[in-house]
C-alpha cells in the first residue's frame, strides 16, 4: 500500500468514527430529553423500538455510561490516528499542537454540538432510530461498560452523591421542587 492509499483510507476511517462521535452525541441528549409519558405511549402501541428504548432507559446510569464509553473512545481513536497522520508530515512539537487543534475544533462542531442540536430537534425520531444500535454497543462493550458502571457508582455515592441523579425531575417528586421553582423564575432571580 503506498503512502497515498494509507492516508486515504485513514480519512475515511476518521469520518467513519466522526460519524460515531456524532451518533453518541446526538443519541445521548436525544433519549435523555424524551418524556417518560410520551415513551409509554410508544410501548403501549406495540413500538418495538420503544420498548427497547424503555428497557434502556430502565436503568439510565448504565446507558450513560454506554453512550459516553462509545463516544471517547472514538474520540480517542480520532486523535491517535491523526496524530499518526501529522507526524508523518510535521515535526513533533507542531504535530502534538495541530492534532491538539484540530481534532478538539473538529469533534466539537461535527462530533459534539451539532449532533447535540439536531438530537434535541429530533428527539423522538431519533432515540427510536438508535436504539437498537445502542444496545448492541452496550452488549458489545459490555466488560468496560460494566467496570465504569461500578465505579461510578461507587465513587459517587462514596462522595455523597446521589445514587439516582440521572432518574428524570417530576414535578411530584418534593426532592426536586426546589430546581423546578428556581428553573421556573426570571433570569434577574425575583419571583
Amino acid at each position: 500500500m503506498t503512502a497515498f492509499d494509507s492516508t486515504a483510507v485513514s480519512v475515511v476511517v476518521l469520518i467513519g468514527l466522526l460519524a460515531a462521535s456524532a451518533f453518541f452525541s446526538s443519541t445521548e441528549i436525544a433519549v435523555f430529553s424524551l418524556s417518560r409519558e410520551w415513551l409509554d405511549e410508544r410501548v403501549a402501541a406495540q413500538d418495538r423500538r420503544a420498548a427497547v428504548l424503555a428497557e434502556l432507559r430502565d436503568d439510565p446510569h448504565r446507558l450513560l455510561v454506554t453512550l459516553l464509553v462509545g463516544n471517547n473512545l472514538v474520540n480517542v481513536a480520532i486523535s491517535s490516528i491523526l496524530a499518526v497522520l501529522l507526524a508523518e508530515r510535521f515535526s513533533g512539537g507542531m504535530a502534538v499542537a495541530l492534532t491538539t487543534v484540530v481534532a478538539g475544533s473538529v469533534v466539537l462542531v461535527f462530533g459534539e454540538i451539532l449532533p447535540k442540536a439536531y438530537g434535541l430537534g429530533h428527539a423522538e425520531s431519533w432515540g427510536l432510530t438508535a436504539a437498537r444500535p445502542v444496545r448492541i454497543v452496550e452488549r458489545l462493550l459490555l466488560p468496560i461498560v460494566v467496570v465504569f458502571d461500578f465505579v461510578t457508582r461507587r465513587t459517587g455515592t462514596m462522595m455523597g452523591g446521589d445514587p439516582d441523579i440521572e432518574e428524570p425531575y417530576t414535578d411530584t417528586d418534593p426532592k426536586h421542587a426546589g430546581a423546578k421553582e428556581r428553573s421556573e423564575r426570571p433570569a434577574n432571580g425575583r419571583p
